[in-house]
């Protein structure tokens, strides 16, 4: 599927998922990408970084683009939109969290299918055991490890988010009853095949470009998103400009605006922004 503007388009904010998105097969932004995106912040246009990540697994990416010290790249979005850090200020300026409450209970019925589970700060992942997915997510994300014994106390602090690693079936199955178990208290979806997680109601990725705009004044209907998956749902949703690659989910493709040509692996945002932004 490939939906593509008819005519130049002209946002002021571009925020851009990570994974499968932006980088490519080797988790790297490629060289006609970073000009695009660097010719865009030279024109005025913010360009944000909106990753499931932590801030820590995030500033790589940002250092590749090499626009931190200009007012269009001075903001980012991690953990699912849970978190706006301002990298001049270098601090959060939003910040939501899930009840320590709701943690505990998607914790059980986590450890009800034998699946562990895993929270954030912005340079660490805490982990009730030591296993495969805390290993590689922490490595991934370039963030350090802890296993935390206690671990339902800790979470009765509250985080950004939990994520729930397990097989692809039965992470169905769960979120199904943790969808019906916490309605209202928080919001539960797949990412990855192998990845559930648990993020603050009104508090996803598309909730928090509008909570950028508004903050640096830019009309919501002149924010653009990339994304692929189904963490980015709320920011293709919300967008003014929503724009899915033509390697994501079928889903995803179908309620955005706009589907990309080519992939994440053929400079995918590249293209786009040449063609019709830029």
């Amino acid at each position: 599927m490939i939906k593509l503007p008819e005519s130049k388009l002209d946002p002021a904010l571009i925020a851009l998922d990570l994974d499968d998105t932006l980088l490519n097969k080797e988790c790297t932004i490629t060289p006609r990408t970073v000009a695009a995106l660097r010719q865009a912040a030279a024109q005025g246009i913010y360009i944000v970084l909106c990753s499931g990540r932590a801030e820590s697994g995030i500033l790589p990416f940002v250092r590749m683009l090499d626009l931190a010290g200009t007012e269009q790249g001075r903001y980012l979005i991690a953990v699912n939109g849970t978190t706006i850090f301002d990298l001049h200020a270098r601090q959060n300026i939003f910040t939501a969290k899930v009840p320590g409450e709701t943690l505990v209970r998607a914790f059980e019925m986590a450890q009800a299918y034998g699946f562990p589970a895993q929270v954030y700060d912005s340079t660490t992942t805490y982990a009730n055991e030591d296993n495969e997915f805390s290993r590689l997510d922490a490595e991934l994300c370039h963030l350090n490890l802890k296993i935390v014994p206690d671990f339902k106390n800790y979470l009765m602090s509250g985080h950004t988010k939990m994520l729930v690693p397990g097989e692809p079936e039965k992470i169905k199955q769960l979120e199904a009853e943790l969808k019906s178990e916490l309605a209202g208290k928080a919001v539960v979806f797949v990412s990855k095949p192998f990845f559930l997680e648990i993020i603050p109601v009104n508090a996803g990725k598309g909730e928090a470009i509008l909570r950028l705009a508004d903050i640096i004044k830019i009309p919501h209907d002149k924010t653009m998103a990339f994304g692929d998956s189904m963490n980015d749902e709320t920011m293709l949703r919300l967008s003014g400009y929503s724009v899915a690659m033509c390697n994501g989910l079928e889903y995803i493709q179908d309620i955005s605006k706009y589907v990309t040509r080519r992939s994440n692996n053929e400079d995918g945002i590249g293209d786009f922004l040449e063609q019709f932004v830029l």
